[in-house]
């Protein structure tokens, strides 16, 4: 099963199969079974023509994969470029919600805090 030119795992539950589209998650996965009304644990492999082509239809209706990533990059962008806290943030790869930064925000941040020395020079002997 294919959908917006992405390969629906054959093996999993529809409804979990459906997340590897970007921009479709768990909660909007079922509504759009429920949508459709087919049932969330069925497999890709045993859903009809007509059902695939329902789901497909739904989806197309969304701002899903390509289209979506455009258009946070944009919101970013406009961040950025009109200096706001958050694009600031953006900018210097912090965390952008308020989370602390003193420890934590290892992903964000990337491990750049070594530990301490003592302070001292080693002086070298001549």
């Amino acid at each position: 099963m294919r959908i917006l030119g992405i390969t629906i795992p054959e093996e999993k539950r529809i409804d979990i199969g459906l997340t590897v589209i970007y921009g479709i998650g768990r909660s909007r996965a079922t509504s759009i079974l429920k949508e459709a009304k087919i049932d969330p644990s069925l497999r890709p492999k045993s859903i009809s023509v007509e059902s695939e082509n329902k789901i497909r239809s739904i989806i197309e209706s969304l701002t899903l994969e390509g289209d979506l990533k455009r258009e946070v990059a944009a919101n970013v962008k406009r961040l950025k470029d009109i200096k706001a806290y958050r694009g600031i943030r953006h900018q210097r790869g912090l965390p952008v919600r308020g989370q602390r930064t003193k420890t934590n925000s290892r992903t964000r941040r990337g491990n750049v805090r070594k530990t301490m020395g003592t302070g001292r020079k080693i002086v070298e002997k001549t």
